[in-house]
């Protein structure tokens, strides 16, 4: 009973610290809504701090966003706060840190005050999946044929003012720009691609330590299980045998003779 209880004990840590791990790589993550990296002055951008109860987001240049601050809320899966009038001088890099220091993921937002922007992911684009890339202007109109950049070479000239990129690989990844004829042209933003199973590859380890661990935990439990099992057997088989013998023998009594 001691050795099975030690090892549930052992099971249930190494569970506790396979998700505690896990928690660890996927916790830390910042995003934007609307999901682009490229807005005009005025616009509205709202920042989501997941695993946090304070989202506290930090610009490169400026430090602490305090507007940001002032909107605070939470969410259900951590907080939020929101900027309500962005300008040229908010563009830069955003993050925030977790209580125990972690630093998330930086998003690069651009602020213009041109009459063009591109409409690109702020989150980075899973391989094989597909991503479309708009090209906006400030002042809605009929007239969106656009040409789209990457790295500074044209790459894609449409009617639509879209671009679509189908089954994104490596090569995709980049910094993008947009023009519309006779409007302007958009500031560049860098386009991420990112492989799912290299940004699993950090809890990886534990995973498999976890099954083997376990399956080895299981094993003893079994074996030290089955060995007391066929021991109270064997008790069993020895008692009963001993009750069958003992069963049998009788003390014979004399018989007086009775006399005639």
């Amino acid at each position: 009973m001691e050795v099975r209880a030690l090892c549930i004990r052992l099971l249930m840590t190494i569970m506790i610290l396979l998700c505690v791990q896990d928690q660890k790589v996927d916790a830390v993550s910042l995003r934007v809504v609307p999901n682009r990296l490229q807005f005009f002055e005025y616009e509205s951008v709202t920042f989501h701090c997941e695993g946090v109860n304070y989202c506290e987001v930090v610009q490169k240049f400026k430090g602490k966003a305090e507007l940001c601050g002032k909107t605070n809320k939470r969410t259900p899966t951590g907080s939020s706060c929101t900027i309500k009038n962005v300008y040229t001088a908010d563009s830069g890099e955003y993050w925030y840190e977790n209580e125990g220091g972690r630093r998330s993921n930086i998003i690069n937002l651009s602020v213009t005050a041109g009459p063009v922007i591109l409409e690109s992911p702020a989150v980075p684009v899973l391989m094989e999946q597909s991503v479309t890339l708009s090209c906006r202007k400030k002042i809605a109109s009929s007239n969106l044929t656009a040409g789209f950049y990457q790295d500074g070479r044209p790459i894609y000239q449409s009617s639509t003012g879209n671009m679509a990129i189908h089954r994104v690989s490596k090569s995709d990844e980049g910094l993008y720009k947009c023009s519309i004829s006779g409007v302007g042209e958009s500031l560049e933003s860098w386009l991420k691609v990112t492989d799912m199973t290299h940004s699993s590859s950090a809890a990886t380890p534990w995973i498999v330590a976890t099954i083997l661990v376990s399956a080895l935990l299981v094993a003893v439990g079994l074996y030290h299980f089955g060995k007391g099992y066929w021991k109270r057997e064997a008790a069993t088989v020895d008692a009963g045998g001993a009750t069958a013998t003992y069963a049998f023998v009788r003390k014979n009594r004399k018989t007086r003779a009775v006399p005639f």
